[in-house]
């Protein structure tokens, strides 16, 4: 952990939401006047999409679990060291996972490349004079018996929908954005399972902060759901592992939520059409507060 170089993470799984959490992050960047290196989870892979899908039918022919969410797939090897050495130094190196033919036409762009969607860039060195590393991801927390890289964080986020909820969104992302078949997506949820119980869940026990969004209303079958629930049909259940550790004011909380409540002495659950703003004025006085250190 490093107060010169801060490194803030926000973790969760596939169609968790983390994009929601970044943007909030984004706004309190911007405002504050923060120049983070930001960095992209899917960059850690360890196989673009080609080699990807030639492991999982090997995996599969061979009966062994295999999937983004585990080891064998992720170089956490590079995570671990680009966390501790830009904790150290402020600088580090990343790379972009191309996810689209857009995103390849920009990087190609830049760097004079002709890569495609689904392969990655090269490795390359952080600018200086960043201000924190802001990942977003799948790992950020993660703990093998190899590798720690949560050891290096100092803030970091977790974004977790109960799990019904969680795979509704990911089945109508993976259908909507990707074309993939309904089955098609029950089956990477399966395939995923034992490596989502052993490497993704686990890191929510280590995170500060929870971001849990519950829904209102029946998701009992997530496999037949038609629409994903809107947030005014759910809640946001927000817990803070150690409240102290961020001076976490629970009553001016209250009184800028309206309608939201204490369900535990570390847990507030706001209104899901809040999520966002909730996020915002929980986040901006830890990143002023990492900053004013920072320069101290």
């Amino acid at each position: 952990m490093s107060r010169k170089h801060p490194v803030v993470v926000v973790t969760g799984s596939s169609g968790a939401g983390t994009t929601t959490v970044k943007r909030a992050f984004e706004h309190i960047f911007f405002r504050d006047g923060v120049t983070p290196a930001i960095v992209e989870g899917d960059s850690f892979h360890r196989f673009d999409r080609a080699q990807m899908r030639e492991e999982v039918e090997k995996a599969a022919q061979e009966g062994r679990d295999f999937s983004h969410f585990g080891p064998e797939a992720n170089r956490f090897d590079k995570l671990e060291e680009l966390f501790r050495v830009y904790g150290e130094t402020g600088v580090g190196q990343k790379r972009y996972y191309l996810h689209s033919q857009e995103e390849a036409e920009q990087h190609n762009a830049r760097l004079g490349t002709h890569l495609s969607p689904g392969e990655f860039t090269p490795w390359e060195d952080i600018a200086p004079g960043t201000d924190l590393l802001f990942y977003e991801g799948l790992h950020g927390g993660v703990v093998t018996e190899e590798h720690n890289v949560a050891k290096y964080v100092d803030l970091m986020i977790g974004v977790v929908p109960i799990v019904n909820l969680e795979w509704i969104q990911k089945i109508h992302r993976d259908n909507a954005e990707r074309g993939y078949s309904a089955d098609a997506i029950v089956d990477t949820i399966l395939r995923r399972m034992p490596d989502y119980i052993n490497y993704i869940t686990p890191q929510f026990s280590r995170t500060d902060i929870n971001f849990q969004r519950v829904s209102t209303v029946d998701t009992s079958n997530p496999f037949i759901a038609r629409d994903i629930p809107t947030p005014d049909e759910s809640f946001v259940v927000i817990r803070f592992k150690d409240p102290e550790k961020f001076d976490i004011d629970f009553p001016f909380l209250l009184s800028m939520l309206n309608d939201s409540f204490m369900s535990r002495r570390n847990t507030i659950v706001v209104p899901g059409g809040k999520m966002g703003f909730a996020m915002e004025i929980i986040l901006t006085p830890i990143i002023e507060k990492m900053m004013e250190a920072r320069n101290a």
